[in-house]
């Protein structure tokens, strides 16, 4: 406080100023002498303005520049030290950049201005107290789950539900679709819209439940009904959705999924809570970079994942689901120490060759897992006993063998290995036929399927397949199906996780909310 109070001018720090300044008026003729010499050597006297002694004695120009790189929060707190800090606080320049450093706004701000809206009133009663909404969520719907992205837009802070693309197009880019908003245009205080419907913007609410999870609320859900009735709406949600009529939709099983997920989905109005998500953070030694992936799903069309690495496990858990396995789950649970080998193209084409050795590494992995414990005591014992002769074949190791071994990736190879050629199996489904013809690594794992309504959920094996940084695939050996996954393209602001730690709480979570 102390050094507060001398920087501002203000408090018991000035009197301690002043006695400085008189028992340096009283020191000696030989004390002055020395300070006259002292200006000699340095160019003579110093005719200019004297310094600075606080903040209070700087010019408003300098104090705007120095209040400008302060961060937004603690600018209220420097209006309270003094008159003159809260008036230069009133200085559009200060909040012109905060709003451009914090959220983003360049361009748009003059536009904001033209309007009657200052940026200071932008920041404060727009963007600082929304800000604990910005970025990824995952909306409440059931099984069927969703991916919202709140950003600052234009004018607007503007919450877009994300699509996947229409099945089985998986390499397409990602569909948006408004479902709020909240600006300053009308009026000088936050207007809250909901956007949901096809009659346009309406008053909505957005409430704040608790840290990480707010909730939106439509005010007039008669904007969102359509003058045919439910049959319109359905057909209108169909070419929306699917990108086809349900005339064209041949399959009596997809057709019954579809009018279920219409059926559940379409009773929430935009009445929804939203649960906080985080991007996974990278680190060194990630296969290939975690995010968020499109993938195909068979009858229930495409759905969005999350990859992410966890020491020598690769997994990807589902932020959009389906009535088999929700929203939550995780999906795709690749063992990064079982790296798979595959045979030559046309052993490839065989699924008996390929689920051979699947199977064979499947058993394996079993039984480790069940070994008993006595089985595992017993083995340290043993490993007890010659640690003595272990110790001395260490010795004669090749050390460069060593080297190379620690420096290769989770599958023993380089870190860019070569191309090999992939070819699905004969019997195997895709829902899209074209996929990579080449593949970098390929590894053991297992996929969660399930009975309708998550009954009886199993975890099956099958093949991990890396086609490139932005591609992967699965092969579901007991389903003879293969899914291929493309990632988001997407800029997503405001979403990675600050540390490991909180994206794995998020994660146990996130399959606690549909378990």
């Amino acid at each position: 406080m102390a050094v507060c109070a001398r920087l501002c001018g203000v408090g018991q720090s000035r009197r301690c100023r002043r006695r400085q300044r008189n028992d340096q008026q009283e020191q000696g003729s030989d004390s002055d002498m020395d300070e006259e010499e002292e200006e000699k050597i340095v160019g003579g006297s110093n005719t200019g303005p004297p310094h600075p002694e606080s903040l209070m004695e700087l010019p408003p120009e300098l104090l705007v520049e120095i209040f400008s790189l302060l961060p937004g929060t603690v600018l209220p707190n420097v209006a309270l030290v003094c008159k003159k800090f809260r008036q230069i606080l009133n200085t559009e320049t200060i909040w012109r950049r905060r709003c451009a450093e914090e959220f983003g706004m360049r361009e748009d701000l003059r536009k904001m201005e033209a309007t009657g809206v200052s940026s200071q009133d932008l920041y404060v009663k727009l963007l600082h107290p929304y800000r604990h909404i910005l970025g990824l969520w995952q909306p409440d719907i059931g099984p069927y789950g969703g991916l919202l992205n709140v950003v600052v837009d234009g004018l607007f802070i503007i919450g877009w539900m994300y699509l996947p693309p229409h099945d089985p197009r998986v390499e397409d880019p990602m569909r948006r679709r408004p479902l709020f908003r909240i600006h300053l245009l009308e009026s000088k205080k936050a207007t809250v819209e909901c956007m949901y419907g096809h009659k346009g913007p309406h008053k909505g609410d957005i409430q704040t439940v608790k840290k990480d999870e707010f909730s939106t609320k439509c005010n007039q859900t008669d904007h969102h009904r359509m003058p045919g009735g439910r049959q319109e709406e359905f057909r209108t949600w169909l070419e929306e959705e699917w990108g086809r009529t349900l005339e064209e939709i041949f399959h009596e099983h997809m057709q019954e999924l579809i009018l279920m997920k219409f059926i559940y989905t379409s009773q929430y109005d935009n009445c929804l809570t939203y649960r906080r998500i985080y991007l996974p953070p990278l680190m060194p030694s990630d296969l290939l970079q975690p995010g968020l992936f499109k993938g195909t799903y068979g009858s229930h069309g495409l759905e969005i994942v999350m990859l992410s690495f966890h020491e020598m496990s690769a997994r990807a858990t589902k932020l959009t689901g389906d009535p088999n396995v929700p929203a939550g789950q995780l999906t795709l649970d690749v063992d990064l120490s079982q790296p798979v080998d595959l045979p030559e193209l046309d052993q490839q084409r065989n699924i008996d060759v390929l689920s051979r050795i699947i199977l064979g590494i499947h058993e394996k992995v079993q039984r480790e897992v069940e070994q008993p414990a006595s089985d595992t005591s017993a083995c340290v014992e043993h490993a007890e006993e010659e640690a003595d002769d272990a110790a001395a074949e260490e010795t004669e190791v090749d050390h460069g063998a060593c080297v190379d071994a620690c420096q290769s990736g989770p599958s023993g190879s380089s870190s860019s290995p070569e191309a090999q050629p992939f070819v699905l199996p004969l019997g195997v489904m895709a829902r899209n036929e074209v996929y990579p013809r080449t593949c970098r690594k390929c590894f053991y794992g297992t996929g969660l399927i399930a009975g309708h309504g998550f009954t009886s959920p199993e975890r099956t094996p099958g093949l991990f397949v890396l086609f490139d940084e932005d591609r992967f695939g699965f092969i579901w050996l007991e389903l003879k199906s293969f899914s291929l996954y493309s990632r988001l393209m997407d800029h997503l602001p405001h979403a990675h996780a600050p540390s490991m730690e909180p994206f794995e709480a998020m994660l146990r979570n996130m399959q606690s909310w549909t378990s």
